[in-house]
């Protein structure tokens, strides 16, 4: 019904006749979504931000486990490489 007051389909007495409420209650949704309009979408900016925030933070945590991971079998190796040599050696 706001929306129906914004676009300026009918007058506002005819909707107010047609939903049964106080042309004063369609003018005050017509204004609050006049003024809340912009905010609507900021929180949608605002959600769609802080996501994509999110998904940085868990690609580069990814990123640290495969480093991890590589030094970590990069030191299993060295260490196999190390006893083999002073098994032989000795």
């Amino acid at each position: 019904m706001a929306l129906d007051a914004v676009r300026g389909v009918e007058p506002i007495a005819a909707l107010a006749s047609q939903c049964k409420v106080c042309p004063t209650m369609i003018n005050n949704w017509k204004r609050q979504l006049s003024e809340e309009t912009d905010s609507l979408f900021d929180r949608n900016t605002k959600a769609k931000r802080e996501e994509d925030g999110q998904q940085a933070q868990i690609d580069e945590l990814y990123r640290q486990i495969e480093k991890l991971k590589v030094e970590r079998d990069f030191s299993r190796q060295v260490r196999t490489v190390g006893l083999s040599c002073e098994r032989s050696c000795s």
